[in-house]
C-alpha cells in the first residue's frame, strides 16, 4: 500500500509563485532579496493556513540562494526552526541567543523561524528584545502569528510587519481546480466552489476539505456529493424555498422547512443563508453587481434566472424579515415557530388574496381578504322614542315657563364603588362647567378696585381650602380689566398657565357671582419677562425689600445682620 501524503503537504508552495493569493506580499519580499533591502527582523500576521509558514521558509532559501554557485543547494543546515508554543521559557530563548553568535558554515545568512511567537511568556520576550534589535550582520528573525494583538508592543516596533490576508473564494477554487488536472480528477465548477467557501480563506483547510470529499467521492466531485459529506444546504433548496414564497405557498415552505429540518440541520443556519441567498438575488438584479455575485456557473445562470421573478420591494422586505429572525433567534422560546412566522410573514409579501386559490394557504383566502377590507361599523339599532300622552303634552304647553334660563349642565350622582364612576367623576373635575349661553343674565358694571377686592377675596378661600399653589399663581400678577368685562392675567410660565386652565371655571364663577356680571371672562397670556419681578433667593427677596424700604440697609449694617 502507497503511503498517502495530504494534499496540504504534497502541494506546499516551493517558491514565490505558487503561494496563493498574497501577490502583494510575495512581491515586496522578491524585490527586497533582489535589491539587498531585506529587513533583519521580520513578522508574518494572518488567520491559519494563509501561507506565512510556506513564505517563511521559501525566503529562508532565497536570501542564501542569492549568491549560491550552483541552484541544487538549498542551505538547510543555515535554516533553524523554533515552535514557540512548546519551547516558549526563557531558556530556551537564551539557548537561541547564544546560537545566533556563531557565524553561518555555509552561505551568507543564518535564518531563524520562530512560528506562533505569540505564545512566548513575557519574560522570554524581554530576553529577547535585545538580540531582536541589534541582531548580528549574519542572523534574520522571521517571526509567524495567528495572533499579533498578543505580542507586546516593544517586540512588534523592532519587525517589518507582513500581514497576510485571507484568500479570496476564486483563488481557492482555482487552484483546486489546477490540483484536480494534476491528480486526475473531475470535478464541477459549482463542487469546488462549495469547498472553497467553506474554507473561509484558508487554503490549508480548503485542501484538507478537498481530501475529505475525494475519499468519499472518488474521482468524481458533483455537487451534490459534496453538499452532503460537508453537511451543508445546496442551493437548490434556497431556490425551491424561494419559488414556494413568491407562489405564496405557505403549507409546501412549511413542509420544505421541515424537510430541512429532518436533515439535520438548524434553523438559525436556514434562516441566515435564506438571507444571504436573498441578498444574492439583489445582487443578480443589476448587471453592475453581478461580479458581488461569488458563486459558480452554474448557480450564477440559476440566480439570474430566479432574479428576473423577484422584484426589488419583495427582496428588500424579505432580507429585512429574515435578518430580524436571525437576530431574534437565539432569544427566543419557540425557535422552530419563530422560522416558520417568519417564512409565513414572507410568504404573504406578494400576497393578493383576491386573485389565489384558497387551496395554497392553511387559512383560506376569504379569510385574508376579510382581513385585508376596512371593518364596517356595526349600525346601532335604532330606539324608536315612546309617544307621551296626550294629557302629558296639554298640562307641559298650560304649565308657565319661568323666566330665567335653566343651567345646562346637571352633575349625575355617582358611586365611587364603579371603575366607571371614578372616569365619570375625572371628567366632570376637567371638564368646563360654565354655562355657555347666559343672555338673560344680569351685567352689572363694576370697577377694577372691586375687581381687585374680589380677586384678593377668592385669593384667601383658597388659602382657608389648602389649594396654595393656585393661590399663589393668583397672586403672580394683578388682574387688568379690559373693555366687555374681560379680566386679563398675565404669567411668566406655560406651567402655571396650565395649571391656572384647570381651576379657571370656578374662579370665573366666583367673580360673576360676586359682581353680579355673568359677562366676564378671563383671558391668560403667558410672558417670560414677568418671571424678573418675582425674588427666590435670600438676597433676591432683600433687595426686594431694599427698594420698598431703604431703611432696611441702616439696620442691617447697625445690628451687622446676615441674610
Amino acid at each position: 500500500m502507497e503511503h498517502f501524503i495530504v494534499s496540504a503537504r504534497k502541494y506546499r508552495p516551493q517558491n514565490f509563485e505558487d503561494v496563493i493569493g498574497q501577490q502583494a506580499i510575495t512581491n515586496t519580499l522578491e524585490n527586497a532579496i533582489k535589491s539587498d533591502h531585506l529587513a533583519q527582523a521580520l513578522l508574518f500576521t494572518g488567520p491559519r493556513g494563509v501561507g506565512k509558514t510556506s513564505c517563511a521558509r521559501i525566503l529562508a532559501k532565497r536570501i542564501n540562494q542569492q549568491d549560491a554557485t550552483t541552484a541544487d543547494e538549498d542551505f538547510a543546515f543555515n535554516i533553524f526552526e523554533l515552535d514557540a508554543a512548546s519551547n516558549n521559557s526563557v531558556d530556551d530563548i537564551r539557548n537561541l541567543t547564544e546560537q545566533v553568535r556563531i557565524p553561518p558554515q555555509t552561505g551568507k545568512y543564518k535564518v531563524y523561524i520562530i512560528d506562533e511567537v505569540h505564545m512566548l511568556s513575557a519574560s522570554a520576550f524581554n530576553a529577547f528584545l535585545k538580540t531582536l534589535e541589534e541582531p548580528p550582520a549574519h542572523a534574520i528573525f522571521i517571526l509567524a502569528t495567528t495572533e499579533k494583538h498578543k505580542i507586546i508592543p516593544t517586540i512588534l516596533s523592532r519587525c517589518q510587519i507582513f500581514d497576510f490576508k485571507r484568500i479570496g473564494v476564486l483563488d481557492a477554487k482555482n487552484y483546486l481546480k489546477t490540483i484536480c488536472q494534476k491528480e486526475g480528477i473531475t470535478a464541477d465548477d459549482d463542487a469546488l466552489h462549495i469547498i472553497a467557501q467553506k474554507a473561509d480563506g484558508a487554503m490549508r483547510d480548503a485542501l484538507s476539505i478537498f481530501d475529505r470529499v475525494v475519499s468519499f467521492s472518488g474521482n468524481n466531485l458533483s455537487r451534490e456529493a459534496v453538499s452532503e459529506n460537508l453537511n451543508i444546504l445546496d442551493y437548490d433548496t434556497y431556490f425551491n424555498m424561494t419559488s414556494l414564497l413568491l407562489n405564496n405557498n405557505i403549507p409546501e415552505v412549511l413542509l420544505a422547512f421541515n424537510s430541512v429540518l429532518s436533515k439535520g440541520f438548524e434553523g438559525h443556519h436556514f434562516i441566515s443563508g435564506l438571507a444571504s441567498h436573498f441578498r444574492d438575488l439583489l445582487v443578480a438584479k443589476d448587471k453592475a453587481t453581478i461580479d458581488l455575485l461569488e458563486v459558480g456557473d452554474v448557480a450564477k445562470k440559476n440566480y439570474l434566472e430566479q432574479a428576473t421573478k423577484t422584484s426589488i420591494p419583495f427582496l428588500l422586505a424579505a432580507i429585512d424579515k429574515a435578518n430580524e429572525c436571525d437576530l431574534n433567534y437565539k432569544v427566543s422560546k419557540n425557535q422552530r415557530l419563530l422560522v416558520e412566522l417568519t417564512l409565513m410573514q414572507i410568504a404573504s409579501i406578494t400576497f393578493d388574496g383576491e386573485k389565489k386559490k384558497s387551496a395554497k394557504f392553511i387559512v383560506p383566502s376569504a379569510f385574508f381578504t376579510s382581513l385585508s377590507k376596512p371593518a364596517t361599523q356595526v349600525e346601532k339599532p335604532t330606539v324608536k322614542a315612546a309617544v307621551p300622552p296626550i294629557a302629558k303634552i296639554k298640562e307641559e304647553t298650560l304649565t308657565p315657563k319661568p323666566t330665567a334660563p335653566a343651567l345646562k349642565n346637571v352633575r349625575r350622582r355617582s358611586s365611587s364603588l364603579s371603575l366607571k364612576s371614578v372616569l365619570e367623576k375625572k371628567e366632570e373635575l376637567s371638564s368646563d362647567t360654565l354655562e355657555e349661553n347666559y343672555d338673560n343674565h344680569p351685567r352689572t358694571p363694576f370697577t377694577q378696585e372691586l375687581l381687585n377686592k374680589f380677586w384678593k377675596t377668592y385669593h384667601a378661600k383658597l388659602i382657608s381650602k389648602g389649594q396654595k399653589s393656585v393661590a399663589s399663581i393668583l397672586m403672580a400678577d394683578s388682574p387688568k380689566l379690559l373693555d366687555n368685562f374681560e379680566v386679563s392675567l398675565t404669567l411668566p410660565n406655560k406651567l402655571m398657565a396650565d395649571q391656572l386652565e384647570r381651576s379657571k371655571p370656578k374662579l370665573i364663577k366666583f367673580l360673576r357671582e360676586a359682581l353680579n356680571n355673568y359677562g366676564i371672562q378671563l383671558q391668560i397670556h403667558i410672558n417670560e419677562e414677568v418671571t424678573k419681578k418675582f425674588a427666590y433667593t435670600p438676597q433676591e427677596k432683600y433687595e426686594k425689600l431694599l427698594e420698598l424700604n431703604p431703611a432696611l440697609a441702616a439696620l442691617k449694617e447697625a445690628f451687622k445682620l446676615d441674610l
